[in-house]
């Protein structure tokens, strides 16, 4: 369900998200940027719903149950993989990314730092005065909502890596001077492909969580073993 409404007051938009089913999508035109800062303000930390701003439009997803499984899911997959390759790791989870001058901003369902794990140790906001480091990979689940729209938001961030999950597949998307073009397997895991991530998610739905995870670490050594 997606409801489109024109500019409203900040505690109206409250309002309308505390009363937002899961699933459910909320769309508002012409909300100036400092409207979308003060919203994030009184909001604080915690909030379940996703936001994303762009040019005077706002929009606001409520995730599903199986929206939040997959983000976790997909967290621990990545977690066994650095670990297991010797690779540094530093999470953000849905961490907000906007910029004053890009007049835009959004929140990955998680994200991913590895090339520049290091630098953003201890890290857990960003001034919207510079721009914001972009993560290794953003992960979009779009099991309720479009996230092809956020796309532009992303490639100016500078987010190398793109995961775009449904209930169908898992897409991945490579950033390229023309915009982001789905590709067949990671930049970050050259062996890691969509449709092996895809594999092991909905094993998880009927194997369950533990003996999913321990079959795709035993697949990744598979895979990476000399």
């Amino acid at each position: 369900m997606t409801v489109a409404v024109k500019r409203k007051p900040t505690n109206e938009i409250q309002e309308a998200i505390a009363h937002l089913p899961e699933g459910a999508t909320l769309i508002l035109h012409h909300v100036p940027w400092a409207a979308y800062e003060a919203l994030l303000n009184d909001l604080g930390a915690g909030y379940k719903a996703r936001i994303s701003y762009d040019h005077g439009k706002l929009e606001v997803n409520m995730p599903l149950p199986i929206h939040e499984r997959w983000k976790l899911f997909l967290s621990d997959f990545m977690r066994l993989l650095t670990i297991d390759l010797g690779m540094m790791l530093e999470s953000l989870g849905s961490t907000t990314y906007k910029y004053k001058d890009w007049d835009a901003g959004l929140e990955p369902d998680t994200c991913f730092y590895l090339a520049n794990a290091a630098s953003i140790i201890g890290v857990d906001r960003f001034d919207d005065q510079t721009p914001p480091p972009p993560p290794d990979i953003a992960v979009e689940i779009d099991i309720t909502s479009e996230s092809l729209n956020r796309f532009p938001i992303y490639a100016k961030l500078g987010v190398p890596e793109i995961w775009r999950c449904d209930e169908k597949q898992l897409q991945i998307y490579h950033l390229t001077e023309a915009g982001y073009v789905e590709a067949e397997t990671s930049r970050a895991f050259p062996f890691l492909t969509g449709a092996a991530l895809f594999e092991y998610l909905e094993r998880s739905l009927t194997e369950g969580q533990s003996a999913t995870l321990r079959a795709f670490r035993e697949w990744v050594r598979e895979q990476t073993s000399v």
